[in-house]
C-alpha cells in the first residue's frame, strides 16, 4: 500500500529565499539533461546518471554532489512517465523513427531530496540549500511517526504552492506506471522538434 505525507514548511523571507534559489538551481540542471536524453534516448537512471554525472558536476558546482544525482532522478522518472507511457502523446512506441521532444524543466519544478539531503528526527527536519542547511520545526503525529518507521520511503520532494513550500513523504512500494496512475508534469515543457523541410 502507497501513502503520503505532507508537511508545510513555515518559513521566513530568507528561508523562503533560500527555497527559490534552490529550486531555481535544481530545475536548471533538470533543464540541461533535456539535450542529453533527447539526443541518446537515455533516460535510465543508471545510465543517465554514468553519461552525466561529471559535465554536471563541473557545470553546476555550487549545487552539490548528492542533489545532481537526484536531479538526474528527477528527468529519468519524468521522462519514463513521458515516453514509456502508451497513452502519452509522446510514447516512443509512438514515435519509433522519429526525434524526441525536449524536455524543459519550469522554474515551479519539485526538488527531489533523499536521506543525505535530508533528515527528520522527532520534531525537527534538516535540509540542503545552496547555502547550508535549513532547519525547520515540524509537529509529527503519532501515527505519522509510526508510518515513517514501519513503512519504506520511496521519495522527498519539496514543492510550492500558493500558500509556500511543503514536503511530500511518498511511503510504500515502488510504482508502475500505467495508465491509470501516470499524470505528466505539469511542470515540464515539452517541445517538438523542428523538422526541417526537404
Amino acid at each position: 500500500m502507497n501513502s503520503k505525507i505532507v508537511l508545510r514548511l513555515n518559513t521566513n523571507p530568507e528561508q523562503m529565499a533560500r527555497l527559490e534559489r534552490l529550486q531555481a538551481a535544481f530545475a536548471e540542471v533538470c533543464s540541461a539533461l533535456g539535450p542529453i536524453v533527447q539526443e541518446t534516448r537515455c533516460w535510465n537512471r543508471v545510465a543517465l546518471h554514468h553519461l552525466t554525472y561529471r559535465k554536471l558536476r563541473e557545470q553546476f558546482p555550487d549545487l552539490g554532489s548528492q542533489m545532481v544525482c537526484n536531479a538526474i532522478y528527477s528527468v529519468s522518472r519524468s521522462a519514463r512517465l513521458i515516453f514509456q507511457n502508451r497513452n502519452s502523446p509522446w510514447s516512443i512506441e509512438k514515435r519509433q523513427e522519429q526525434a524526441l521532444p525536449l524536455l524543459r524543466f519550469a522554474a515551479s519544478a519539485p526538488v527531489y531530496f533523499d536521506r543525505h539531503t535530508l533528515s527528520l528526527r522527532r520534531a525537527g527536519l534538516s535540509m540542503y540549500t545552496l547555502d547550508g542547511r535549513l532547519r525547520f520545526e515540524v509537529g509529527l503525529t503519532a501515527g505519522d511517526e509510526l508510518r515513517f518507521r514501519e513503512e519504506k520511503l520511496k521519495e522527498i520532494v519539496l514543492s510550492r504552492d500558493d500558500r509556500g513550500f511543503f514536503l511530500v513523504f511518498s511511503l510504500g512500494e515502488a510504482d508502475e506506471i500505467t495508465p491509470e496512475n501516470t499524470e505528466f508534469p505539469e511542470y515540464v515543457v515539452i517541445v517538438e522538434p523542428v523538422v526541417q523541410a526537404a
